[in-house]
């Protein structure tokens, strides 16, 4: 396939379409900017392409002729930008992706969401229903990144509604890193601010395999995809950092030893897709 990647230059962007291309596919990386760094270990490169993603023409020139596209681009927190415009520059970014690519023909869409699409991290008082998380718990979204990651779902769900023949996964990721030893160092300097992450993460190596199972799957619509570790990085048993710091979440899953808060079977039902942990 030859698949477009926005947000191609950024963090995960970096570790995505070098995996991509090691996979057999062809890809254009779709950025604000050129790299200032080429892809490490990649035998062919991408195609570059200069592109503001919260303009629709320039979205559209960048995806002509692909046949499937993985929207990365965004601001990965309500941090560090006003408020308006991380969710102005998250949300029209996605609706332009995901109309510009019905438009075009493109019938595989992939979403980078997050975890916080129902709110969490970034809550005033992070609330949830029932341990362990899945597709079906309600949004408390609060902050403008969160709020854009639910509303970059809803999108996903209305154009599925509107253009039948196309197939588009939202993937909830969460704290992406290269190793688990990454994590547990991370969750150890947020001391206190854990207990909002619920100790959790997610292997860019998992990550990327997600991108591509969500293009390649047989399924068909708009489904929402929790894309994280099944273990935490905390020291305590799961169960007792429940009882401790959510002891009104009733808990309705195995939260045995060091199991994680995020039900992940969807995405092996659907995807086939396991996160190496």
């Amino acid at each position: 396939m030859k698949i477009a990647v926005t947000g191609g230059s950024g963090g995960f962007g970096r570790s995505l379409v070098p995996y991509l291309i090691e996979e057999g596919h062809s890809v254009v990386s779709i950025d604000r900017s050129l790299p200032t760094i080429s892809h490490p270990g990649s035998a062919l490169l991408p195609h570059y392409c200069v592109a503001d993603t919260t303009d629709f023409g320039e979205v559209a020139a960048s995806l002509h002729g692909c046949d499937a596209v993985v929207h990365l681009a965004a601001y990965a927190s309500p941090w560090n930008h006003p408020e308006a415009v991380v969710y102005n520059n998250n949300t029209a970014s996605s609706y332009n992706v995901l109309s510009a690519a019905a438009m075009l023909g493109i019938k595989r869409v992939c979403l980078a969401s997050s975890i916080n699409a129902i709110g969490g991290a970034y809550s005033c008082s992070p609330h949830y229903n029932y341990f362990p998380l899945d597709e079906q718990h309600p949004t408390y979204a609060e902050d403008p990144y969160s709020l854009s990651k639910w509303v970059l779902e809803e999108q996903a769900e209305a154009f599925a509604r509107r253009y039948e023949w196309m197939t588009i996964a939202s993937l909830r990721f969460h704290w992406l890193v290269d190793s688990r030893e990454q994590a547990a160092e991370y969750n150890k300097a947020f001391g206190q601010g854990s207990i909002r992450h619920l100790w959790a993460y997610t292997l860019f190596t998992g990550a990327n395999r997600s991108c591509l199972l969500s293009l390649t799957a047989d399924y068909s619509g708009h489904e929402v995809f929790y894309i994280v570790a099944p273990l935490t990085v905390a020291s305590e048993s799961s169960q007792a950092l429940a009882r401790q710091h959510y002891p009104s979440t009733a808990v309705r899953g195995d939260l045995s030893g060091n199991t994680g808060f995020f039900d992940c079977a969807k995405a092996e039902r659907i995807l086939g897709w396991r996160h190496e942990d």
